[in-house]
């Protein structure tokens, strides 16, 4: 009998310290093989802020990636980093279904999410009916500064896009309160729960963040269509993440929306 099917909206091809050496085309073979290992059915990839030689480009990946119905990319844009010319091609690739989205990396990146430079992408994605995903909480690289990645700043975003759908990644962490908030307040904005940890996790520190999502969850009235389920690989391995989920009490219905109704559904997968 087969399982419910799993969504991750959130694994990178980034070479991090997971990868010392592995070029890009067995870093894909790795995520594959992890999909296969932990049943899960299809994944969204996300680009990053900057290309580098451990950073691979959106058109790299969409190059690598386009014989796998399995697997989705999400475009990184940086407002430091790309230029108009970027930004038409993800009109391009939003026009042939190439992508699914649009991440920003604030926080990483020294601006707000609702700056006016911004505006550009918030109204692509608009007129293509496509989300954004924007970098909330804590960030990776400690160069990053966490007043621009504070979830309450998504909430003017929200206001003044009441037609933009927005994924807040990383549910704010360590603010799930304030994301919980801007979840209950704004109809358009979700939440994956994507990155909470890196690699492996001490009982204690699963505890505090399973209580933590569980709270977020009461918040919200035990609502959640906001939630989308993803792990961050390979910063957060797949078989962790899933057995993390476990920690969470939720009833069969409620696990499907997070696991993938809601992703199929703000993707357009």
């Amino acid at each position: 009998m087969l399982g419910p099917l799993i969504i991750d909206c959130h694994v990178h091809l980034n070479q991090y310290e997971h990868f010392p050496g592995i070029p890009l085309e067995k870093r894909l073979r790795l995520l594959l093989d992890s999909m296969n290992n932990y049943n899960v059915d299809y994944s969204l990839i996300l680009t990053s802020y900057k290309v580098t030689s451990h950073r691979p480009s959106t058109s790299e990946v969409l190059e690598l990636t386009k014989k796998y119905d399995n697997l989705g990319v999400v475009a990184g844009f940086s407002i430091d980093n790309h230029n108009e010319e970027d930004l038409q091609d993800c009109r391009r690739w939003f026009r042939d279904g190439s992508i699914k989205a649009i991440k920003l990396y604030c926080g990483y990146e020294h601006y707000y999410p609702y700056d006016k430079k911004y505006q550009q992408v918030y109204d692509l994605c608009v007129e293509f009916n496509a989300p954004v995903m924007i970098h909330t909480g804590d960030t990776f690289q400690k160069q990053g500064k966490l007043r621009f990645s504070h979830p309450i700043n998504i909430d003017d975003v929200a206001v003044d896009n009441p037609d933009l759908k927005i994924v807040m990644c990383h549910l704010g962490n360590p603010w799930f309160l304030d994301c919980g908030e801007i979840l209950y307040k704004n109809k358009n904005v979700y939440g994956d729960m994507s990155g909470l940890f890196f690699g492996r996790i001490r009982q204690e520190s699963e505890e505090y963040l399973a209580k933590r999502v569980t709270e977020l969850l009461n918040y919200l009235g035990r609502e959640p269509r906001c939630l989308l389920y993803g792990t961050d690989w390979p910063i957060s391995e797949m078989g962790i993440y899933l057995n993390f989920l476990r920690k969470i009490e939720l009833n069969t219905q409620d696990r499907d929306l997070i696991m993938f109704e809601n992703a199929k559904l703000v993707f357009g997968i």
